[in-house]
C-alpha cells in the first residue's frame, strides 16, 4: 500500500504520519487515526480514477461565521490530501455544505440548495452529498433530513468534524445515510490538513464553544460549552503559519475575551496570548473575533494599545441599547457599562475602528427600547454594524418569551436603524480620505482586473490600480476617494 499522504500546499501538518503502520488497524490516538483513514480514502480515490480516467471533484459551500470558514478549510484540506480536486460549482462528485443555524433563514437556504442537489444527483447517481456544521446539531433538523432528504449520504456535526476522514471512509461503503452527531466533547484535534483560502493570511482557532447562553442564541447548544486550546499548541501553529508565508492571522472563538478560563495547566489570559503571538517573527497583523463586552479587560485594552501588530479594529457586539432588553437577553452588561467600555477603548486608541452587532425586534422590545439602541448608535458612532432582525430559535429561552414584536413594526425599525448606521459609517470613513495608509493586498478586484483589493488595519476595504504580483504584500496607499464603505487609492512610495 502507498503510504504517502498528499498533504495540500498550505500549512499542512505531517505529525505522526511516518510512524503510522497503514497495514495494521486504525490507531486509537488522534490525529494519527484520521491519517490512517485518509489513506483508506485514497484507495477509493485511486479506484475512482482507474474507472473514470480522472480524479473525483469536490465542492464545499460554507454558511455562517469565520469559525465555519476555518472548519471548511480543514474539510478541503482533507479532501485534497486523499486525492480529490476542487470544483468551482456544485456539479461535482462530492458536495459538502458546512451549515449555520444562528438564524432561521440560514436553515432555509440549506433546504433550498438541497433541492437543487437532488436534481444533480438524479443525473449523477454516484454523486456523494454531505452536510455538517451547526445546523446538524439540531435533532429536529437531522430527523427532517432522514425523513425527507434521504439522498444525503453523510451527516455530522460540529464536535466530531475532526473525524471527517473516518466518516468519509464509512460513507464509501454504506448503503444508507451515515449519521454521526455528538452532543458534546472535551477533545480538541487540530493537527490535520487544511487548505487555506489565502496563502498570506489564516484563521487560528483558539477556543471552541460558549458559556454565555444569551437568551436568543443557539450557539452554546450547537457548539457546546467553552473549551480553550493549549497556548503552546496555538503559538506553535502560528509559528508554522509564519514560516509558510502567512503575515496576518485572525484568532477565532465564540468569545475570545474569556480564552484560558477552562485551562487546567498553563493558564493564560487572552491579553497574554496576544502578547506572545505578537512576538512571532513574520506575523505582521493580528486580528480576533469575537469579543464579548462583559469580558473585555483593561489588560486587553492595554495590550492592543501597546502592540503595533494588533489591528486597530474591535468588533464589540452591542445587540441592544436598552438596559432592560440587555437583561432579558442575558448579556451581563447594561447601556451605561457598554458606553463606559467604549470610552476606555477610545481613550487608549483614538484611531480604532469599532464595529458591532445589533438585533431589532427582540421579544418585548418597545419603541422606547428601540430609541435607546438608536441613542447608543449615535453616541458611539460605529464604523460599521451588522444589523439583524430577531430570529426565533427553537430551544432558546427567548423563543418562549411573551411580547413577540409584529413583523411590520420590526421591519420599520430595522430600516430606520440600518439607514442611520450606514449614514454614520459613511461619515466616519471620510476622515481617512487623503491620508496614506498601509494596505495588505488580498485579491484581484472582482469588477476590474486592472485593480487589486486589500484591507487597512481597521478592516476597511481599499481598491487600487495594481497587478496580481501585489497580492500578499503590504503597500502604502493614498486614499483618494471614499465611497462610504470602501476607498479608492493609489500606491504611495514603494511596497513593503
Amino acid at each position: 500500500m502507498n503510504q504517502e499522504i498528499n498533504f495540500g500546499q498550505r500549512g499542512v501538518s505531517e505529525r505522526g504520519v511516518n510512524e503510522i503502520n497503514f497495514h495494521a488497524g486504525p490507531p486509537e490516538t488522534e490525529p494519527e487515526r484520521q491519517y490512517y483513514f485518509m489513506e483508506k480514502c485514497r484507495e477509493w480515490v485511486r479506484a475512482f480514477e482507474e474507472e473514470n480516467g480522472r480524479r473525483p471533484y469536490f465542492f464545499t459551500q460554507t454558511f455562517g461565521c469565520q469559525m465555519n470558514a476555518r472548519d471548511s478549510e480543514k474539510l478541503s484540506g482533507i479532501l485534497k490530501a486523499v486525492g480529490y480536486q476542487e470544483a468551482q460549482t456544485e456539479q461535482a462528485d462530492f458536495v459538502i455544505y458546512n451549515t449555520c443555524t444562528v438564524r432561521e433563514n440560514a436553515n432555509n437556504k440549506v433546504y433550498g440548495r438541497l433541492g437543487r442537489l437532488h436534481h444533480l444527483k438524479k443525473k449523477n447517481p454516484k454523486m456523494h452529498i454531505a452536510l455538517c456544521g451547526c445546523m446538524m446539531q439540531e435533532p429536529d433538523v437531522v430527523q427532517k433530513l432522514q425523513d425527507s432528504y434521504r439522498f444525503v449520504d453523510l451527516i455530522f456535526g460540529t464536535h466530531n468534524l475532526y473525524r471527517f476522514a473516518e466518516l468519509l471512509a464509512r460513507m464509501y461503503g454504506a448503503s444508507q445515510t451515515v449519521v454521526e452527531v455528538w452532543q458534546g466533547t472535551d477533545e480538541i484535534v487540530e493537527d490535520l490538513p487544511a487548505e487555506r483560502k489565502f496563502p498570506f493570511k489564516s484563521g487560528v482557532n483558539i477556543m471552541f464553544g460558549c458559556n454565555n447562553f444569551c437568551s436568543y442564541c443557539i450557539v452554546p447548544y450547537v457548539r457546546g460549552r467553552e473549551r480553550s486550546r493549549a497556548p503552546k499548541e496555538i503559538l506553535g501553529e502560528i509559528k508554522k503559519l509564519a514560516s509558510d508565508g502567512v503575515v496576518e492571522i485572525m484568532l477565532l472563538g465564540q468569545n475570545v475575551n474569556s480564552y484560558g478560563n477552562t485551562l487546567l495547566n498553563d493558564k493564560i489570559t487572552f491579553a497574554k496570548l496576544l502578547e506572545e503571538a505578537a512576538k512571532i517573527d513574520g506575523i505582521e497583523r493580528i486580528r480576533f473575533m469575537t469579543s464579548h463586552p462583559k469580558d473585555l479587560s483593561d489588560a486587553l485594552i492595554e495590550t492592543m494599545k501597546s502592540s503595533p501588530k494588533i489591528c486597530r479594529h474591535l468588533h464589540l457586539p452591542l445587540q441592544s441599547g436598552s438596559s432592560r432588553i440587555l437583561q432579558q437577553m442575558n448579556r451581563h452588561y447594561d447601556k451605561e457599562g457598554y458606553l463606559a467600555l467604549v470610552d476606555r477603548v477610545r481613550d487608549a486608541m483614538p484611531d480604532i475602528a469599532l464595529t458591532t452587532d445589533l438585533i431589532v425586534g427582540f421579544p418585548g422590545e418597545t419603541e422606547e427600547d428601540f430609541l435607546e439602541t438608536m441613542y447608543v448608535v449615535e453616541k458611539v458612532g460605529f464604523d460599521s454594524a451588522f444589523t439583524f432582525i430577531y430570529s426565533k430559535r427553537t430551544g432558546t429561552p427567548a423563543a418562549k418569551m411573551a411580547g413577540q414584536v409584529p413583523q411590520e413594526v420590526v421591519k420599520s425599525r430595522f430600516d430606520r436603524l440600518l439607514a442611520r448606521v450606514q449614514e454614520i459609517a459613511a461619515q466616519k470613513a471620510q476622515r481617512l480620505t487623503g491620508s496614506v495608509q498601509q494596505v495588505l493586498v488580498e485579491s484581484v478586484n472582482s469588477h476590474d482586473p486592472s485593480f487589486v483589493t486589500g484591507r487597512l488595519s481597521n478592516n476597511s476595504i481599499v481598491h487600487l490600480p495594481g497587478t496580481p504580483a501585489l497580492i500578499g504584500k503590504f503597500v502604502q496607499v493614498r486614499l483618494e476617494t471614499c465611497k462610504g464603505f470602501y476607498y479608492y487609492g493609489t500606491i504611495y512610495g514603494n511596497t513593503v
